[in-house]
């Protein structure tokens, strides 16, 4: 199936690893021109150097420095010409609870999950009007079915699902599609990591893909960059304002576990 996408441009947040590597990715084999915008240099490179250096480029970009933001939107449409779409990815379940965080750390949580969300739109914007391209957002299961001790990230989360139906309806005049895609328990390096922490990681890791209804197995993020790739393209384009879960009954399922 030819989705349309090839030779345009779109901005993955957090796009060197994990999600939003494998969203990238996804991008450059259907042939459009993803920008990583990320912290990670590492990362990126090395994904640029898989993926193809001359298709995929990349942006340096602290996304919690609202100026930085600014600049390099401005310069990947210096350099490319456009912008197709934006994939709002980046973020991390840091464990900032009500108990074990503090005011400071949550507001910080804030600022790393979501307040970049309205930055890379804002500056986005413009560009996405004359593209009349879309924006996607990666949620989270912790805003819906709530984990415990992560109430930075879950509200962040909670705002990102809200940002999603606001932009939907303002950006409707402007044939600007917004939608996002929610997952649930995916293996990323990030989640590898916090497996790592437990005495066992591998009953710890059995004991939550028990609860996953189909298959009782961790949704690869390949699957959730297909649905990407899919919601970004012109064979989506009467799909506006949704959240799409990508976790294999998890959210919805669970109950009857």
């Amino acid at each position: 199936m030819d989705l349309g996408i090839s030779g345009k441009v779109f901005i993955v947040t957090g796009g060197g690893k994990g999600i939003g590597g494998a969203i990238t990715s996804q991008l450059a084999q259907e042939g459009a021109i993803p920008v990583i915008f990320d912290r990670d240099e590492a990362a990126a490179e090395s994904l640029r150097a898989e993926l193809g250096a001359d298709q995929v480029h990349y942006q340096k970009v602290d996304l919690c420095d609202t100026d930085a933001c600014q600049y390099a939107v401005s310069a990947t449409v210096d350099l490319l010409g456009r912008i197709d779409g934006l994939i709002n990815n980046a973020g991390v379940n840091d464990g900032v609870g009500l108990e074990s965080g503090d005011p400071g750390k949550f507001r910080a949580s804030l600022e790393k999950n979501l307040y970049h969300f309205y930055d890379m739109a804002h500056f986005c914007l413009p560009h996405l009007k004359a593209s009349q391209g879309s924006i996607l957002n990666i949620g989270s299961k912790t805003a819906e079915t709530g984990q415990g001790n992560t109430s930075g990230y879950a509200a962040a989360k909670g705002g990102v699902m809200a940002l999603t139906r606001e932009w939907a309806v303002e950006l409707l005049k402007f044939h600007i599609r917004v939608n996002a895609i929610i997952p649930a328990e995916v293996m990323t390096p990030l989640y590898r990591q916090w497996l790592d922490t437990f005495d066992d990681p591998s009953a710890k890791e059995k004991s939550i893909t028990d609860k996953i209804p189909l298959g009782n197995r961790m949704t690869d993020a390949n699957e959730i960059a297909h649905m990407a790739v899919f919601l970004l393209s012109s064979k989506a384009s009467h799909i506006t304002g949704q959240h799409i879960h990508v976790d294999g009954g998890y959210t919805h399922l669970d109950r009857i576990i």
